[in-house]
């Protein structure tokens, strides 16, 4: 599409464009169609529905349940705690040395046996299918979909192999006990390099030769409602050993697990599952996956495999959400925002949009602004105009129109982003800032008035009497403003760039439209143009 050609499209019912009917739509821009949502539901939300019967049954079952299933658990905590730190004694907290001798061999089955006689007291009726591999011929479990904190039953029956798991969780007491007992491979938040320190000792445990403890790794880093798998995070597929799925189920009439960052909460959780007469759970040890050469060193390759055949042994689809996504819904909740407003594969996008977190971070909090008001956190037409300070026009309609790209009149916080960076951020160039600047200096002396301001937007977005005076003072810091002003506005709220360059655009066509004599004139020349008088200005610029 030529540049007049694509103006003409953005801003066709300007007056004195001549072309174009209120309302059309254009055409898509490039890339467009890549960034529509999957039809994959959002996988970090749970709403279990409970029946009046279900209520009653839960009351019921728990006035006797409840009690002595906590008072079991507690009791068998109590009763692990010791043999935990027999086995613990004199080692650091972070091990440089695997446990072994006479402690590992007599602490470890006594866990091993307390593991499972608490799971047993909570209700978990546990059904084990496959075989579980040995040290030697996979030092890596990968468990999947990983939807609850009582996942922790397939560390117990795949025999207390090491986990991936937060400094924090050390510290906590008796629990931090227990968990150093499996000699964790622990991950400091405060520390920058945590990540490769992580790696490293995944790697270093993983090629020892069965001198660690196998290590299981829930490769999806965060908590789903098990409608699909998410991405996997390639740290369990770095060392280029092979790996065991694990496949973990809860097949029961009412979900009493599901542990997501929409629903239930921990407390409400542990005693609805005590609750219940007894819980279903199977745990599927699949045959060991071992990398080709090629997958040896692409982590990432291995990990989609693994990933592919696990979701197929579930039946349930993969998807490219990832554990940041969850951390833009967990930013969105704090911004009183709906947590599925648009929050799809975000990871996908901001790759392909070459975004960083910050970025997308500091624009959810701007989405944030302008939906405050809006129901279902999602933002139309009047709620735009109002945040940019300027009337419902057929320009703005046609802004608005390329922001919404699934036609239904409003646009959540992907459609948001997306149109900014596709849509606006690139119009927001040092040379079209400078040329939109230049547009609106109209008396040349480095400056812009409100008059100034205000003659061009009412050109351009068609509006006689428009009152700018709302947006003017959001930009100016005085009586007029400066090009850093204007430049530091313009970066900071990229949804303007479109306005701001519409007349400029509509002035290029102008120019363009001219015999090839009267092109010959600087581009600056429509500086001092009006819709209204597009010749004398023209002829006047030519002059000097």
């Amino acid at each position: 599409m030529s540049k007049c050609a694509e103006a003409a499209a953005v801003a066709a019912t300007v007056p004195g464009a001549g072309m174009g009917q209120a309302g059309l739509r254009p055409s898509m821009v490039p890339r467009q169609a890549s960034f529509f949502p999957p039809p994959v539901p959002n996988p970090f939300v749970q709403q279990t529905r409970m029946g009046a019967a279900s209520r009653l049954q839960i009351f019921f079952l728990g006035i006797i349940l409840l009690p002595i299933r906590v008072l079991l658990v507690a009791l068998i905590i109590l009763l692990a705690w010791p043999f935990a730190a027999i086995s613990t004694a004199c080692c650091p907290e972070k091990l440089t040395h695997p446990i072994t001798g006479w402690r590992r061999k007599i602490t470890q089955p006594v866990l091993k046996f307390l593991g499972h006689a608490m799971f047993l007291s909570m209700g978990f009726m546990v059904t084990v299918k496959g075989k579980v591999a040995s040290p030697a011929e996979a030092p890596i479990f990968v468990a999947a979909p990983h939807s609850t904190f009582f996942d922790g039953i397939a560390c117990v029956v795949a025999g207390l192999p090491s986990m991936v798991s937060r400094n924090e969780n050390a510290q906590v007491p008796l629990i931090g006990r227990l968990l150093r007992a499996v000699q964790p491979v622990l991950v400091s938040r405060v520390d920058p390099d945590s990540r490769k320190n992580t790696i490293n000792e995944i790697i270093r445990r993983a090629t020892s030769g069965g001198q660690w403890p196998q290590i299981l790794v829930f490769p999806e880093g965060t908590c789903t409602n098990r409608s699909c798998l998410i991405t996997f995070k390639p740290g369990a597929f770095i060392p280029g050993v092979p790996v065991q799925p694990i496949l973990l189920r809860y097949p029961n009439k009412l979900d009493t697990v599901t542990w997501t960052w929409q629903g239930y909460t921990f407390i409400q959780l542990c005693m609805l599952t005590f609750c219940q007469l007894f819980t279903k759970v199977e745990v599927e040890f699949m045959p060991v996956q071992v990398p080709n050469d090629e997958e040896k060193s692409d982590p990432i390759l291995f990990a989609c495999r693994v990933r592919s055949l696990m979701a197929e042994a579930l039946g349930i689809p993969v998807t490219d959400h990832t554990y940041e996504d969850c951390r833009l819904m967990i930013s969105a909740g704090q911004l009183t925002l709906p947590m599925e407003a648009g929050l799809v594969e975000f990871t996908k996008i901001s790759r392909k949009l070459k975004l960083d977190w910050d970025s997308i971070r500091k624009q959810l909090d701007e989405y944030a602004t302008i939906a405050c008001c809006s129901k279902g956190g999602r933002i139309g037409i009047d709620e735009f105009a109002e945040y940019l300070k300027l009337p419902v026009s057929d320009v703005l309609r046609q802004l608005f129109t390329l922001f919404d790209r699934n036609h239904d009149g409003s646009i959540d916080f992907r459609e948001y982003v997306i149109g900014l960076a596709v849509l606006c951020n690139p119009a927001n160039t040092e040379d079209i800032i400078q040329m939109a600047f230049k547009l609106f200096d109209v008396d040349e002396d480095g400056f812009i008035t409100e008059e100034e301001f205000s003659t061009i937007l009412q050109a351009s977005l068609g509006v006689p009497d428009l009152d700018v005076s709302g947006l003017f003072k959001e930009i100016a810091q005085g009586d007029s403003v400066s090009y850093e002003e204007f430049k530091s506005f313009a970066l900071k709220h990229p949804q303007y760039a479109k306005i701001f360059t519409t007349y400029l655009d509509l002035q290029t066509c102008h120019v363009f439209s001219l015999p090839k004599e009267a092109q010959a004139a600087p581009l600056i020349a429509s500086n001092k143009v009006s819709p209204e008088n597009h010749d004398e200005s023209t002829s006047d610029k030519k002059d000097d």
